[in-house]
């Protein structure tokens, strides 16, 4: 399998991708500045790639979508050892789970999503594609966060939200209202001081 990107996100995808056995042939970037990582060899992207299994490993929500749709591989999930995921709730392809995720029944998670350490994702929440939730943020039950949208580290969301697409929660804000498309949010309680759109 490859890696597409080697940023500093890649490091901790390819270290739960030794941790479940994976072997990971390369790792492709645009515009590489070393020769490897752990062992393994960063290659220049040419473009002429098709058919390998793959995780993006870009920290960058927009940009994970881009190659998405630009490259028809084979993406795959992985899941750090010490994540919690129930077995009844959906994760999409792509997506990746870190040290201490919890994702709990009923939750529906998109494709070529970030679930960073120590993230909770509590029953019955829907996570739109391309979604990053920070390290120790927590989702309680039956929020829904839109595309594109990156939750920031400690972030917390109270049941029942719905949270537009491509947002900014910033680091510690509290949800409790919900959130419009395009937002840049923060504080506690979060209030809403850019829109983007």
């Amino acid at each position: 399998m490859i890696l597409f990107g080697a940023s500093m996100h890649s490091e901790v995808i390819l270290d739960l991708l030794f941790l479940n056995n994976f072997s990971v042939e390369k790792i492709l970037d645009d515009h590489p500045i070393n020769k490897e990582l752990y062992g393994v060899p960063i290659v220049k992207n040419e473009g002429n790639i098709e058919g390998d299994e793959a995780i993006i490993s870009i920290g960058n929500n927009g940009v994970r979508k881009i190659i998405a749709e630009k490259y028809d591989l084979e993406y795959i999930s992985a899941f750090h050892p010490r994540s919690v995921i129930s077995r009844f709730s959906k994760i999409g392809k792509g997506t990746v789970a870190m040290a201490n995720c919890v994702v709990n029944a009923g939750a529906t998670i998109g494709d070529h999503c970030i679930l960073n350490s120590g993230s909770i994702i509590e029953h019955d929440c829907v996570i739109e594609d391309f979604v990053h939730i920070s390290p120790n943020a927590t989702l309680a039950g039956n929020v829904k966060i839109g595309e594109g949208t990156h939750v920031g580290i400690g972030a917390c969301i109270i049941p029942g939200i719905i949270i537009g697409k491509w947002c900014t929660i910033g680091a510690g804000a509290v949800i409790t209202k919900n959130i419009p498309d395009f937002s840049i949010v923060v504080g506690n309680p979060g209030r809403i001081i850019k829109n983007l759109e």
